[in-house]
């Protein structure tokens, strides 16, 4: 009971960290470009978790690293950067809209390729939170969208990177603690992200005001929205279902509405309000084994 328990504080968690991600995001844009802020993130995080887990590498069964470096590759590092150029292009509440087809991306990857069993009513809970996503696509304010829609295939691809990383952890790397996950994970990014960062030129502009404001902004996202909140999602994964820690990705634009309409006043009507309702119903059903 107390692990069913936990996983939905983690899944409520998660859902308003990240919920909150995408404002951030866009913050952080105003100052530096998407592969800086993607470079940036993952180096923020870094540094954060190999301070706090170093002395949990040497628990890695050398086997294990290969696991690792692909979970680092397809649950940040990719995906940090196909966020970080959708986002210069389109709104955040399009992408995390767009984000929440990684349940079904992950039930779909596991049943083709990892032999993962699931259950009708996890199936019929992903089907109902997408049709909640639906409503609140079709009936959100048509002023916060843009036409860059091509751009909306990044997040509809990292959203297929984070179902892989999602299947790798629950079938390979569960016996692991998930702080040695998370820092494995970033002790291999790290160095490749701070050669992106070095030829992106970001070091030429960092004296600058606006850059300094959005690296505020970056570290948040970085140590809060990245380094600790994976950690809590490999908890959450370990804890539940590779279909239900995904489901988190339905919460995420419910959360991004309900803030934007208590803190940035913008609309919020009805069908928006019942479309965030099938989304948690959603989430329950795919939580039921």
């Amino acid at each position: 009971m107390e692990n069913n328990n936990t996983k939905w504080y983690l899944l409520a968690f998660l859902g308003c960290v990240w919920g909150s991600s995408f404002i951030l995001m866009q913050l952080g844009l105003k100052g530096v470009n998407s592969v800086q802020m993607g470079s940036l993130r993952i180096l923020f995080a870094g540094l954060f978790l190999i301070v706090i887990g170093f002395k949990e590498i040497p628990k890695i069964p050398l086997y294990k690293w290969k696991y690792i470096a692909l979970t680092s590759l397809f649950g940040t590092f990719l995906p940090v950067y196909l966020f970080a150029l959708a986002l210069s292009k389109i709104d955040g509440s399009v992408s995390s809209i767009l984000n929440s087809l990684t349940p079904l991306n992950t039930l779909v990857v596991g049943l083709l390729f990892f032999g993962t069993s699931v259950q009708r009513r996890q199936v019929f809970g992903v089907i109902i939170g997408f049709l909640g996503c639906l409503l609140l696509v079709l009936f959100g304010d048509g002023d916060n969208t843009t036409e860059n829609y091509y751009y909306a295939l990044l997040i509809l691809l990292a959203s297929l990177f984070y179902g892989i990383n999602v299947n790798l952890i629950k079938k390979y790397l569960s016996d692991l603690k998930p702080l040695t996950i998370s820092t494995g994970n970033f002790i291999i990014m790290f160095i490749p992200a701070l050669l992106v960062l070095y030829f992106s030129d970001f070091f030429e502009i960092a004296s600058q005001g606006k850059v300094i404001t959005s690296l505020g902004y970056i570290a948040i996202l970085g140590i809060v929205g990245t380094g600790l909140s994976n950690i809590l999602f490999f908890k959450l994964i370990q804890l539940s279902s590779p279909v239900f820690a995904a489901s988190v990705t339905y919460i995420i634009p419910v959360v991004a509405i309900f803030l934007g309409y208590f803190f940035m006043k913008e609309s919020l009507n009805i069908l928006q309000i019942i479309g965030a309702s099938i989304v948690l119903l959603g989430v329950y059903f795919s939580s039921r084994k």
